[in-house]
């Protein structure tokens, strides 16, 4: 039994180390990527206030596909370019949306959402799917997110490919 809680007074570096050493103590023995990121959708879920959506998106045979997720139902399948996810999977770039309905070719799965920020997940120098989180807030995310949600890929992105 887990029992994970963010810290209610925590600074961002404080929140996001937390959030990691509890990603890293469910994944860590576990071999199974669904059961991993799925976990890892529930805490950020937990852990990260004014979200909409938290999960994943596999890469399939060249385009992403819905995986784990906490939200909403969203779009099962998005083209590589298309969208802040799929732009985050054909560049290898984090994308930090403060305004996504100014960005080109945005794709509103959620009416509400309002920001957004897509960090890809790399194995080996190549992209097998991003993390996604939406937030109804515009300009919820900033570079501290980035930097936390980075790290937070690096650690498990062997966990779920």
């Amino acid at each position: 039994m887990f029992d994970f809680a963010p810290t209610d007074t925590a600074d961002k570096a404080t929140l996001y180390a937390d959030l990691l050493s509890a990603a890293d103590a469910l994944t860590r023995d576990e071999a199974d990527r669904v059961a991993n990121m799925a976990n890892i959708a529930a805490l950020l879920w937990q852990f990260l206030p004014d979200l909409n959506w938290a999960g994943f998106y596999r890469m399939v045979e060249g385009e992403l596909v819905l995986g784990p997720f906490q939200g909403k139902p969203a779009c099962i399948r998005i083209p590589l370019g298309r969208g802040v996810c799929g732009t985050a999977a054909a560049t290898g770039e984090t994308q930090l949306v403060a305004d996504v309905h100014a960005f080109p070719g945005h794709i509103a799965c959620d009416a509400a959402s309002a920001s957004e920020i897509v960090v890809p997940i790399l194995t080996n120098g190549a992209v097998i799917g991003v993390l996604d989180l939406d937030s109804p807030r515009p300009a919820r995310f900033d570079s501290d997110d980035a930097h936390g949600l980075q790290a937070l890929v690096a650690r498990i992105a062997a966990r779920i490919c």
